[in-house]
């Protein structure tokens, strides 16, 4: 769902193959592009679910004004694989893009491994800490822009 509308926000993502990529084996979602080179990107997205409700996700959704406590969970981050990340955060009526780079999502303080011991990590957002994710904020029709001037 999410690569689907990433490319209808903006062409200019494209699926990465063995001819544009020859070491590709699915390991990250799109490329950008960047001159001569490419920008690996990989995509993580996820829903906004209230924390003090139980059952299926449509009873937990959220809409962006509820002011009920809630949790993102960006899972499977391989740091290995992108250049940049492009968190997807979807609420009933919003949808927020935060774009970090490799760096970036490396120094996150709430970074932590996914699985014991495994390369995989996770971040969770939630409505206490979503105002540390203000300065990776992005309006859509400017993702490639910043993503093109945060990977030189």
């Amino acid at each position: 769902m999410a690569q689907r509308h990433l490319i209808s926000i903006d062409a200019k993502f494209k699926k990465p193959s063995k001819q544009i990529d020859k070491k590709y084996s699915s390991d990250y979602d799109f490329y950008i592009e960047n001159n001569k080179k490419i920008i690996k990107v990989e995509i993580k997205a996820s829903r906004a679910i209230n924390t003090k409700i139980r059952g299926g996700l449509e009873t937990k959704a959220l809409s962006f004004d509820s002011g009920e406590p809630y949790w993102m969970n960006f899972q499977q981050i391989k740091l290995g694989i992108a250049n940049v990340f492009i968190f997807v955060g979807v609420w009933v009526d919003k949808i927020i893009y935060w774009v970090l780079t490799n760096k970036e999502v490396k120094q996150c303080p709430i970074r932590s491994h996914q699985h014991r011991g495994g390369i995989e990590y996770q971040i969770g957002i939630t409505g206490k800490n979503i105002s540390d994710f203000q300065k990776f904020l992005v309006e859509p029709a400017e993702l490639v822009e910043i993503i093109k001037s945060k990977i030189k």
